[in-house]
């Protein structure tokens, strides 16, 4: 297919469709799980009923009239994108944002990439002697995220359509509160939707990731524990208690010097993480409780959040 053909009938640039046609090159696709086993597939991943239904309602049938030539052309290439990157650690968009508005094979052209790319990912895992329950413990972020994006009004997605990338090649884990993402001589630590930030929860996590690299992945040696998040800004300090679990995460970390993050914005990614959403007036946001307080009124006062990086070394101090 003609890529300028297949951009138009997308709506998307074509330089987005000139990146996925040379990064995936003529490299293998693979192909999506049964329908007949999806359902119990997307129940492990942690999908919700109602995703599962828009799932299986735009899933592509050889003869759906919803998946014209140049979906189907994403899709397949789309697959082989992410696959050519299996053990990669980078970000890794799969390809361009879609009008998602215009249905589910539209909505979840990425889901089912995501979905065939399963057997690739977990065969990995069990390549490296990774256990079954730190596998689909990590798949299910799928589910967790696509419940996010509803909440979000569809608002989410862009970013966690490359987010899940890192899963569909092994290079993110969750072990228990924290997900570690592999990549150079540090670990990077991810903060999922899943509860309290208690300083406990995230020691078992950190000394979870401590024995598990090492076993699983021995050629690769880690120095420290690293974290980029407009949570480790400092101006937080300004409206928490000293003993609240966002602070004492902070102090885990030494910062390093503040630099714009090119395609970062830290006011956008506070208000994606605290109120889930990005484009409702500040007025109408809830102000429940003290954090979200303290995004508002800080964005109110005319001032603006930072993207804060830090570090700490992975062997823990000896008392």
């Amino acid at each position: 297919m003609d890529l300028d053909d297949i951009a138009a009938r997308l709506g998307v640039p074509v330089e987005d469709v000139d990146r996925v046609h040379r990064l995936a090159g003529d490299r293998p696709s693979a192909p999506l799980p049964a329908k007949a086993d999806a359902p119990a597939l997307l129940d492990r991943l942690a999908v919700r009923p109602d995703d599962v239904a828009e799932i299986m309602a735009g899933w592509p049938d050889p003869d759906s009239p919803l998946w014209t030539p140049e979906l189907r052309w994403l899709l397949d290439r789309s697959i082989a994108l992410v696959r050519a990157d299996l053990g990669g650690h980078e970000w890794l968009p799969p390809g361009p944002e879609l009008p998602r508005e215009r249905g589910p094979a539209w909505r979840h052209l990425y889901v089912y990439a995501y979905l065939a790319l399963l057997d690739v990912v977990t065969a990995y895992h069990r390549d490296h002697g990774i256990p079954d329950d730190v596998t689909w413990t990590t798949l299910a972020d799928l589910g967790r995220n696509l419940a996010v994006d509803r909440r979000m009004n569809r608002e989410g997605w862009p970013v966690m359509q490359s987010w899940l990338t890192l899963h569909a090649r092994g290079g993110v884990y969750e072990l228990g509160r924290l997900q570690h993402q592999r990549g150079g001589t540090a670990i990077g630590l991810h903060v999922p939707e899943s509860g309290p930030l208690a300083p406990e929860a995230v020691t078992a996590s950190l000394d979870e990731a401590r024995a598990f690299f090492p076993r699983h992945f021995p050629d690769e040696h880690y120095t420290a524990f690293s974290c980029g998040s407009w949570l480790l800004d400092p101006q937080l300090l300004e409206y928490l208690p000293a003993d609240s679990n966002i602070v004492r995460f902070q102090q885990r970390f030494e910062l390093e010097p503040h630099e714009e993050q090119e395609g970062l914005d830290a006011d956008v990614e506070a208000r994606r993480f605290v109120f889930r959403a990005l484009s409702t007036p500040l007025d109408q946001l809830p102000r429940r409780t003290v954090l979200q307080r303290a995004i508002i009124d800080h964005l109110k006062s005319g001032r603006h959040w930072q993207w804060r990086s830090g570090r700490f070394p992975i062997e823990p101090e000896r008392p």
